[in-house]
């Protein structure tokens, strides 16, 4: 298709529509049109409201402000997931956003604190991360600080259609078209299958030259009209429906997400300013519909303020995000259950790996072959990390943790893990949107523990080994105590 792409037409609004519209209005400016379609009387799933760090950087992008932001998503503080009973029933661990200790010159901390294990101390990586330590005091604050040993990442918890409509507001204010309608028939080119125009239930057309397909699970166009196909993964991440629904917000805001393993998924509790999400993955072999339902309203901690709403899903991905003139954006170009709050990072990605090749003077192969690589391999990195949680536990509660045990699992990911095994050997492969800390504390809080340390931790001598763990204990701790609740942060910083 080489002609110049001077219009974009994004199908759907939620989140996925409305990041699209933004960021490519933002970044690419008057180079092209941007239209996005969407129906009042189509819902939305209104998944992410749990995001990771990079979405700082999408907002830095379009020039939000952060404490507006937060007031208008009534968002909070995200510094951690807090994993509950899995790797076994009354265990819990922290993946936090930050990094454990300090790391030597070629020799990462847990080594040191592993030999430091067999010398008797009881210290666990958490002592020595910042994140791990407010979030379990329940405390927040931005910190300037030029020593990076006392950076504390965060991301964000909020209402995602709140997001949404904050997001609109932006892109009709620097240039987006906004077009109400449901589409009845899409036009493709009868040469090569290129989408030309999408036409609404009123007669009218809606022309362009690239097509994003922010439809949510249908695929309206990357499936529906092209018939991409679909990579089933459900051999892996098995369950394949969740529960959710919305309760009264806590006396107290958690500036954490907890994840709490039950018999046959897990369940979230998402803390808001003015309310709580809560969900349960599960699958549908072990639960039905109506138990799932039954489980997660009684194991609710406030009462809840919606209906509880059913989601069908299957794991995997498209075969191609991009196919011809079309890009998969959101649900429509794959699923990972929300277990490590991915779903809007995806979104954001998809996007600025589309500035980054975009076909402003038209659409080639070569472009079209990348995209889809990278999109591939990012799925796949985090379809690992997530099967990591599942398959490395010590549950015998269930035939679900049992079978999940013991399932063949990715080459990719058995190998990692393999290397963790022999001696703590951690390498993070190019552009895993996970750190070595990270894939550290999972494994670690799953129990996976290593035989073995790095040679290099027996250079220092006991006496130096240990006096540098208390010295890294006591920088960590020291600026908790000064440090506002996470409710009191809130209240100072978006004036509530």
């Amino acid at each position: 298709m080489q002609q110049p792409i001077k219009k974009l037409v994004i199908l759907g609004g939620g989140t996925s529509g409305w990041i699209s519209a933004a960021l490519s209005k933002k970044l690419l400016g008057n180079a092209i049109e941007v239209e996005l379609v969407e129906s009042s009387e189509i819902g939305t799933v209104g998944v992410g409201e749990a995001t990771i760090p990079p979405i700082k950087l999408l907002n830095d992008v379009l020039g939000l402000n952060e404490a507006e932001f937060l007031r208008e998503t009534q968002g909070t503080i995200k510094l951690a997931i807090k994993f509950e009973n899995w790797k076994n029933e009354n265990h819990s661990y922290y993946h936090t956003f930050g990094s454990a200790g300090k790391s030597m010159a070629f020799c990462h901390f847990h080594h040191f604190l592993k030999r430091a294990g067999e010398l008797d101390d009881d210290s666990k990586l958490w002592d020595y991360d910042l994140n791990a330590l407010c979030a379990e005091e329940g405390k927040y604050a931005h910190i300037r600080h030029q020593d990076p040993i006392l950076e504390m990442p965060y991301a964000y918890h909020f209402d995602a259609g709140l997001y949404a409509q904050y997001l609109r507001k932006f892109c009709e204010k620097i240039g987006v078209q906004r077009t109400e309608g449901t589409v009845a028939k899409v036009h493709q080119n009868s040469q090569n299958g290129y989408i030309e125009s999408l036409q609404l239930k009123d007669g009218s057309l809606i022309s362009g030259d690239l097509f994003l397909d922010c439809s949510g699970f249908r695929g309206l166009l990357i499936q529906q009209t092209l018939q991409t196909g679909y990579e089933d993964w459900s051999h892996w991440l098995r369950c394949d429906r969740a529960v959710a629904v919305a309760s009264k917000r806590f006396e107290h805001t958690l500036p954490y997400t907890r994840s709490i393993a039950h018999k046959g998924g897990w369940q979230w509790r998402i803390p808001l300013q003015h309310r709580n999400g809560n969900g349960l993955v599960y699958n549908s072999g072990y639960y039905s519909d109506d138990e799932a339902t039954e489980l997660l309203l009684g194991n609710l901690d406030s009462k809840a303020i919606t209906d509880p709403k059913v989601i069908k899903f299957q794991t995997g991905r498209r075969y191609q995000q991009w196919n011809k003139n079309v890009i998969a954006v959101g649900l429509s170009s794959g699923f990972l259950e929300p277990l490590e709050s991915t779903s809007i990072h995806l979104i954001q990605s998809a996007v600025v790996r589309l500035i980054h090749l975009f076909p402003h003077h038209g659409i080639n192969d070569a472009m079209v072959d990348e995209y889809n690589k990278q999109s591939k391999l990012e799925f796949e990195q985090i379809r690992d990390f997530i099967i990591l949680h599942y398959h490395v536990n010590q549950r015998t509660d269930s035939l679900f943790w049992q079978e999940m045990r013991d399932m063949k699992i990715p080459e990719t990911l058995a190998h990692k893990i393999e290397l963790f095994k022999q001696d703590g050997r951690l390498f993070r492969d190019q552009n895993d949107l996970f750190l070595e800390s990270s894939w550290l504390q999972v494994m670690l809080g799953q129990g996976l523990v290593p035989n073995s340390y790095h040679p290099m931790a027996n250079a220092m001598p006991e006496s130096k080994l240990k006096a540098m763990l208390e010295k890294i204990k006591a920088i960590k701790r020291e600026p908790v105590s000064a440090i506002p609740s996470h409710d009191e942060f809130l209240k100072r910083y978006c004036g509530q």
